[in-house]
């Protein structure tokens, strides 16, 4: 009963038991927070170089974000276990916004068509927000509910 109850919320792309959509997450989330901090960094600074960091930081954000997204993706169309809870959709629906977010912030970026002062900062606060939404309801999924965990559970 217990082997029926995991592959109900097992991950379906792993890596030897490895959920890969729990390895691809922290790239994206990493770099929006760098983005801030780079962003901070140039408010202080004036240093042009951080604003051009924070730029390649915001494309590696949103461009991790999509293969994390796609993986999810996948999880929640292969897996009944994933897609029957709410807090599934919960965390869905944040790690959406975090791309919408993290795709303005690099597209505005890369046209020059606003400065980094204050719209970049507030784009970035806004992303990290939603990282952190989208990464606590994503640990609460792993550790309330132990979605996507490939192990067997011992008497």
């Amino acid at each position: 009963m217990a082997e029926i109850a995991a592959m109900d919320r097992g991950s379906a792309v792993a890596i030897v038991g490895h959920p890969i959509h729990a390895m691809l997450v922290h790239f994206p989330i990493a770099l929006a927070v760098s983005v801030l901090g780079l962003d901070v960094i140039y408010w202080l600074l004036g240093d042009p170089f951080f604003a051009r960091a924070a730029t390649w930081a915001a494309g590696g954000a949103f461009l991790t974000g999509i293969a994390a997204s796609l993986v999810g993706l996948v999880e929640v169309v292969a897996v009944p276990g994933i897609r029957n809870r709410g807090a599934s959709w919960t965390h869905a629906a944040a790690a959406m916004s975090f791309l919408a977010a993290c795709a303005a912030n690099w597209g505005l970026r890369i046209s020059d068509v606003y400065p980094v002062l204050p719209d970049g900062l507030i784009w970035s606060l806004l992303c990290t927000v939603f990282a952190g939404i989208a990464g606590w309801h994503g640990g609460k999924l792993i550790f309330d509910h132990g979605i996507a965990l490939n192990v067997s559970q011992r008497d």
